[in-house]
């Protein structure tokens, strides 16, 4: 009997804000919610920018005002609309109009040869054979050059691109625990899994106390590592700008440091780990590696997550350089203007619409899963449940970058999947697809192709789609848990986001079988029983993952188990919703801070009791068994 692994907590941080209780899914269809959720999420948001605080029992301005949270003020609303989801780069993350380069010179003397003094530190280690040294005292040194010297002048420019996906301004990551020189990437994983361990409502020792060891896991990873200054970025680049490589960057680098950051200094996990890598399709795979680990039973709790954070100077370029990038002149060139307000660069990614390149983002992401039978023994909420993920690559390939065949079998598959498990209905007129919507014109054609074709196939007259991408950019690797988020949303409040960036469908758009909404749709909380999260990556990386709602999730275990344990399981979660919800008013105050356990409990090889059969681990209640059965024994009759 296959276990289905059920979401028990989620949580995150993107442009959006924080994941949790809902709040950056709350973020895209502000304008649609009630008037104390609108004022929740405001207020969360402001409480993570730093623009409110908690004091003496009630928020404050940074003046020291008083603030009502059932009339918050339009100026500080504004204020947060304008500093979240996608918009022009602050200089936070750097100077978009004079970024720095070196433009590379020959200077030459005006009489064949060029003089200088220098400091003796700064002298080359290798001198140049063109090069005359005359000491002129003990610290600096006269240089007579004959001939030409080649140079490096330090220059800046203007950027060509300059909208981005960023967390909310002055939300930092790293100044919420001791983050030592952490790269962004892995300042934003302890922020969003401490935000995902904290939002299931029960601690996670109680639910490791239940547990071996070895039945807990956590996958995670990015797709292009760590490349500010503090990781790769510094690593390959400082050599070259006379500055000194640390210790750090070289292993905080690395793609799998997501997982390896939550197992070491948040959960103390000594189970299984991993770090699957796919371009776009990085969450996914991930995805893939905890459900299947769940299903066999090995494992009983799995974190699945990962976190990305491209918006440098440097990947920004290397993705402008391949075209991939909504460039600011080719923005102006699509709406005819002269110049770009800050209400277009909001607008700078249209999924399906009239395009010109996607808009980079940033986020971190996790989802917290359960086999079924855990999560009714501890009495967690269940938010949904992964139904399978599929995963194709491309076949032959002519450019490496260019999309392929890959994703037509990964959606094939999905829709099964939902008609084979819930029947031909719920599949055409209760499900809808959360697309890989890059806004690249390649994308539009290609990525509509594929689900047009699906719903073609499978009889469905108008799939709804949906494209997260619009509100708050391309995450890279991320993007899978940010199109997550978006749709767990759903069935809690019942709007469907729409394509509100894109003014019309553009032409070589295939839709004539897809609804494809540029408004925000009420569908109900109950009106959708699946979603598919589809996924296009580079190098032919598709993945295509199936979620099941709560309300049929609830509808299976009435089929698994008894009255008698489902009304225990529901006793219990009353405890696990009131600690949830304190999390969540805990956080919209301030007062929450990420789990970050340094030096913490750490063991050794003498710490541990080992026999034939078993390991006995300090701390744990249950032994991690050794005693490996032989899968292979046919071979040896």
């Amino acid at each position: 009997m296959s276990q289905l692994p059920v979401i028990v907590g989620f949580g995150g941080i993107n442009p959006a804000g924080r994941s949790s209780s809902h709040h950056a899914y709350r973020r895209l269809i502000l304008d649609q919610l009630d008037a104390n959720s609108r004022n929740e999420t405001l207020v969360s948001l402001a409480s993570l920018m730093g623009l409110i605080r908690f004091n003496n029992g009630q928020f404050e301005d940074h003046l020291g005002e008083p603030i009502s949270f059932s009339d918050f003020p339009k100026g500080l609303t504004q204020q947060i609309l304008d500093n979240t989801l996608i918009r022009r780069i602050h200089p936070d993350w750097f100077d978009v109009n004079h970024l720095l380069f070196n433009r590379p010179a020959t200077l030459q003397g005006s009489d064949g040869s060029l003089v200088f003094k220098l400091r003796n530190k700064h002298l080359p280690a290798q001198i140049p054979a063109n090069w005359t040294l005359t000491p002129l005292n003990t610290s600096e040194t006269q240089v007579s050059i004959q001939g030409g010297c080649d140079v490096l002048f330090n220059d800046t420019r203007v950027a060509a691109v300059q909208s981005a996906g960023m967390l909310p301004t002055g939300f930092d990551p790293g100044k919420l625990y001791q983050s030592r020189n952490h790269p962004r990437g892995l300042q934003m994983s302890v922020f969003a899994a401490s935000d995902a361990l904290r939002s299931v409502g029960i601690d996670y020792d109680k639910i490791a106390a239940r547990l071996s060891p070895d039945q807990i896991a956590v996958f995670a990873s990015n797709s292009i590592g760590q490349l500010d200054d503090n990781g790769f970025g510094g690593l390959t680049k400082f050599a070259a700008l006379g500055k000194r490589t640390t210790s750090k960057q070289m292993p905080l680098g690395y793609a799998q440091m997501p997982a390896d950051f939550i197992n070491a200094y948040l959960l103390g996990n000594a189970g299984m780990t991993g770090g699957a890598l796919g371009a776009c399709a990085t969450f996914l795979y991930n995805l893939y590696n905890g459900i299947q680990e769940i299903r066999s039973g090995r494992r009983k709790l799995v974190l699945v997550g990962g976190s990305d954070a491209p918006v440098t100077p440097e990947i920004i370029e290397g993705f402008r350089a391949m075209g991939a990038l909504a460039e600011d002149k080719y923005l102006q060139a699509l709406d005819n203007l002269e110049s770009l307000t800050n209400a277009d660069y909001r607008n700078a990614c249209r999924p399906f619409g009239n395009n010109c390149g996607f808009t980079i983002g940033e986020s971190s992401q996790y989802l917290v899963l359960m086999s079924d039978d855990l999560a009714i023994e501890t009495g967690a909420q269940i938010f949904g449940a992964i139904g399978d993920v599929y995963v194709h690559a491309d076949g032959h390939k002519k450019s490496i970058s260019a999309p392929g065949i890959g994703n037509y079998m990964t959606l094939g598959k999905a829709a099964s999947f939902i008609r084979n498990m819930l029947g031909e209905t719920s599949l055409k007129q209760r499900s809808f697809v959360q697309a890989h919507g890059t806004s690249t014109p390649q994308n539009r054609v290609t990525e509509s192709h594929v689900i047009n074709e699906t719903a073609k196939a499978f009889g469905i007259e108008q799939w709804n789609v949906s494209a997260v991408k619009a509100f708050v950019g391309h995450s890279q690797g991320c993007a899978g848990g940010d199109q997550i988020m978006a749709s767990l949303g759903v069935w809690q409040y019942g709007i469907l986001p729409g394509l509100i960036t894109t003014p019309a469908i553009a032409d070589d758009v295939h839709h004539s079988h897809l609804n494809l909404s540029l408004q925000h749709q009420d569908v109900g909380p109950q009106g959708m029983d699946s979603v598919i999260i589809n996924a296009k990556g580079f190098g032919g990386n598709n993945a295509s993952a199936v979620l099941l709602s709560p309300h049929v999730v609830n509808q299976m275990l009435e089929k698994r188990y008894s009255k008698e344990a489902l009304g225990a399981w529901r006793d219990k979660q009353e405890s696990t919703l009131a600690q949830a919800q304190q999390y969540d008013q805990d956080s919209q105050k301030g007062l929450s801070k990420p789990i970050y356990l340094y030096d913490n409990h750490v063991l050794n090889g003498e710490d541990l009791s080992i026999s034939d059969t078993e390991i006995k681990l300090p701390g744990y209640e249950h032994a991690i068994s050794i005693d490996v059965v032989n899968p292979y024994a046919d071979f040896q009759k």
